[in-house]
């Protein structure tokens, strides 16, 4: 995972591409018909309901545009919002208000509503000791702050990029000419390059999940991938806790406590981030 180094400075980056790519050489609407010196007051306005995320965003990118810009935070990421509530107030230079705006509305409307929907995975697996995770099916550019939106709605995150830990899927198994020799050779890589990452294994089938235990040591986690219930709780039984399971593969919340019943420890949804619709959020000024 990110180190908290990491975490500011792709956050940094992520603030200063999005004002340079909707500022340019300026705001002309605002610069127009707004005076320079003219002070505003403003409100973020939720006009559905859900789990509020990006709100701490929020506030860098009003304080990277304008320093001086007062920010109130009303509410705080993870609270469960209804239409009608306010978020946070900002007061300071109308026109700064209006350039960070946008930017602004863009990434917390799409930050809580995968906080929502991870909320209601969340909600779904409470009866059972299954953990939702998400995946890499995030927008390019956007993972920090998708990823970050997860952990906001309960979520847990999974590697964050290709370079945290080992996932050996289909594609790599076949390449490297089996199980077998897919995990003997990451063995001897890591043990060369001296890296300490975890090892995940997909599975297909049942005779799969039998070949990646004979080197469970080596193995952190199996991905039970597509598979049905009955094979599931098959695959999990075999397993017996010799290293964690994982299940994937078109889990919806309708079908997701299925799967926990199966007593898989982990469920990974690339719908947390790739299939949401954002949540209706508005700035609105303080007349």
């Amino acid at each position: 995972m990110l180190s908290e180094e990491q975490f500011e400075k792709e956050i940094n980056q992520i603030i200063k591409i999005a004002l340079a790519e909707d500022i340019g050489d300026g705001d002309h609407s605002s610069l127009a018909c707004i005076p320079e010196d003219a002070v505003g007051e403003a409100n973020l306005l939720v006009k559905e309901d859900g789990i509020i995320a990006g709100i701490d965003f929020a506030q860098r990118i009003f304080h990277t545009v304008d320093a001086d810009i007062e920010f109130t935070a009303l509410l705080k990421d993870g609270d469960r919002v209804k239409k009608g509530d306010l978020a946070f107030r900002v007061k300071g230079r109308s026109q700064s208000i209006l350039k960070t705006e946008r930017v602004m509305l863009n990434a917390m409307q799409r930050m809580s509503a995968i906080a929502t929907k991870t909320n209601s995975f969340v909600e779904v697996l409470k009866p059972f000791q299954t953990q939702i995770l998400d995946t890499r099916k995030t927008t390019p550019g956007l993972r920090v702050l998708e990823k970050w939106a997860v952990r906001i709605g309960g979520g847990a995150n999974h590697r964050y990029a290709l370079y945290d830990m080992i996932m050996l899927k289909d594609n790599h198994i076949d390449f490297a000419g089996g199980i077998t020799k897919a995990i003997a050779k990451t063995k001897a890589y890591l043990k060369e390059r001296n890296l300490d990452l975890k090892i995940i294994v997909e599975a297909r089938d049942l005779n799969e999940i039998e070949e990646i235990l004979k080197s469970h040591k080596d193995v952190y986690r199996i991905l039970i991938d597509n598979f049905n219930y009955t094979d599931t709780k098959k695959a999990v039984d075999i397993i017996d806790k010799r290293c964690l399971t994982e299940s994937s593969g078109n889990i919806t919340l309708k079908t997701a406590s299925k799967y926990a019943e199966c007593g898989v420890d982990f469920i990974s949804s690339g719908a947390l981030t790739h299939s949401v619709y954002n949540l209706d959020l508005s700035l609105k000024a303080v007349l």
